[in-house]
């Protein structure tokens, strides 16, 4: 018999009803967008019911205009870091070979390298063996094995240390993944929506931030390293090629002021060890910024300035000492504040720099793009138009073909664009240009089922079957077919998704979530539609 239990009834339009509260808020786009910034600024707002729900179709790039930017991480700096933070390691292991190997001093070397040399030659092997016992084991990928993550070897007097393949190898893997995060959290604190990042090759990261004014506003954003340390002060020069001396490094004060500070290479404590930073306003009114350590911060912090009373402390930011004031007294707690020549624009950047933490290497950018919102509104515009006319097409050409049917059909259309949206709200989507074209096409093969059905249906009427029948077996034969098709283009999609990126997977999305949408509609939704109507009217005969 043609009927439909009554809990599936109750199940279809449930579905239908909660799509169709989803996917309502994208029909008030600005004014629903308004009221979630005030609701993520912790502010009031009554722009948007708050007992509906508010979540919307993000605009990617190519619909909201943004900026595009690729870049390139520079993973030796990386190396070159591991091994300066290395040298106490490896000065303490040595120091305890002293009566034999002499007096040790650290020299310059090429970049990634730890130079250090001995009073006495003749005793390198015992130099060699106390720095090779720091090693650490370390899986290297490409050969499959373990080895050490330094690579320690001699020359004359002088001792060196780099890093093993398989600690660059890991090293890399770490430093992008902690320049992804890093870069992500600066974007969410300048509060953008949706960004795109993500590795590409090796060592270069994509990033685009739908709603950013211009490049050079994202540069600003994530292309600083925003590395801080704290450093003993030993002395100050205006001649920038004096001598630090041994163990220090000769850092230029920020802005022209052709002040040179020598600091001692080794930090007693580092923005790594920061929790939060807010900005603020001195004594004097002048823009700073506060900020707190954590325990392990804090704890150095206050024992450093309680031990130097009345001595200079330099704050370094990428390599400029941008504050040296003097230790008047001791600091407990681990708060603080950094005072500069900012501007209150500046000190708010710092801030979220701060927050977000430091990049562990440089970013060289390769490519950068700003797409304009006039742009975006064209695209959208040509997007509106390509499905206004694709939806009419189909619209009419259905209800040309099959008449009732057909209308039936063009209804269950419509909800399967709404559930669409409703979904793509539901999980946070990204729409962009290649995902309105997966839409568009989801339209098209909407109808496809349905076309199966209906056709099915005039094959069973032909054979001297009663409608109900007719209907019934319609949709039974025509399922398969259906069922078969979707399938094979659901598993096509899945493929997109995986194997594609950026717009090729906004194209996936969308197909693969037009295609359950479409299954649903055509084998639940029509059929329901039908079975009413036949209910009601108790047609003799039908005209398919």
């Amino acid at each position: 018999m043609l009927q439909i239990e009554g809990w599936k009834r109750v199940a279809i339009w449930l579905t239908i009803v909660v799509g169709l509260l989803f996917a309502l808020p994208n029909g008030f786009y600005t004014r629903v967008e308004g009221h979630n910034d005030a609701i993520a600024a912790g502010e009031d707002s009554s722009a948007w019911p708050g007992m509906l729900p508010s979540g919307l179709v993000n605009l990617g790039l190519d619909l909201r205009g943004g900026a595009h930017l690729l870049g390139e991480v520079a993973l030796e700096e990386v190396y070159d870091s591991r091994m300066k933070a290395f040298w106490p390691e490896v000065r303490n292991a040595l120091q305890a070979e002293r009566a034999t190997i002499g007096g040790i001093r650290q020299v310059d070397g090429p970049e990634g390298e730890l130079h250090v040399r001995i009073g006495n030659p003749d005793a390198m092997a015992t130099a060699v063996a106390a720095v090779q016992a720091l090693a650490r084991p370390v899986n290297n990928i490409l050969s499959g094995g373990l080895e050490d993550d330094i690579v320690v070897t001699s020359e004359g007097d002088v001792v060196m240390v780099t890093l093993s393949d398989g600690e660059k190898i890991a090293t890399d893997g770490r430093t992008m993944a902690q320049s992804l995060e890093i870069i992500r959290r600066r974007v969410d604190e300048a509060g953008t929506r949706e960004p795109t990042i993500q590795r590409q090759g090796e060592d270069r990261i994509l990033i685009q931030v739908p709603g950013i004014g211009s490049a050079q506003e994202l540069k600003t954003l994530i292309g600083k390293p925003a590395l801080l340390t704290f450093q003993p002060v030993e002395s100050t020069t205006s001649d920038p090629n004096a001598s630090p001396g041994v163990g220090n490094e000769l850092i230029p004060e920020i802005g022209e002021t052709g002040l040179f500070y020598a600091l001692d290479r080794t930090p007693v404590v580092t923005g790594e060890e920061l929790t939060d930073a807010q900005p603020t306003f001195d004594q004097n009114g002048r823009p700073a910024v506060n900020f707190q350590f954590n325990a392990s911060g804090g704890a150095k912090f206050g024992r450093y300035t309680a031990e130097n009373i009345g001595e200079p402390f330099a704050i370094v930011l990428d390599n400029e000492v941008i504050s040296a004031p003097v230790i008047q007294s001791a600091i407990p707690g681990g708060a603080g504040i950094i005072t500069g020549n900012f501007t209150a624009q500046e000190s708010t950047e710092l801030a979220v720099l701060l927050r977000a933490g430091s990049l562990p290497a440089s970013i060289e950018f390769l490519e950068e793009r700003t797409v304009g919102p006039e742009l975006g509104q064209d695209s959208i515009d040509a997007g509106k138009i390509a499905t206004i006319v694709a939806f009419t097409a189909v619209l009419v050409f259905m209800f040309l073909s099959y008449g009732l049917f057909g209308i039936f059909a063009n209804v269950a259309l419509i909800i399967n664009i709404t559930l669409i949206f409703a979904l793509l709200s539901m999980i946070g989507a990204t729409l962009t240009l290649p995902g309105i074209a997966g839409i568009v096409l989801t339209v098209g093969m909407a109808v496809d089922a349905n076309v199966l059905i209906f056709e099915r249906i005039r094959e069973e009427l032909k054979t001297a079957k009663g409608p109900a029948r007719a209907i019934e077996l319609g949709y039974e034969k025509a399922l398969s077919a259906i069922i078969d098709a979707n399938i094979t283009t659901f598993i096509t999609a899945v493929i997109l998704f995986v194997m594609g990126s950026g717009p090729v997977k906004g194209f996936a999305i969308t197909l693969g979530l037009g295609i359950i949408t479409s299954v649903f509609t055509a084998i639940f939704v029509t059929r329901l539609l039908v079975v009413m109507w036949f209910e009601r009217r108790r047609p003799k005969t039908i005209e398919v």
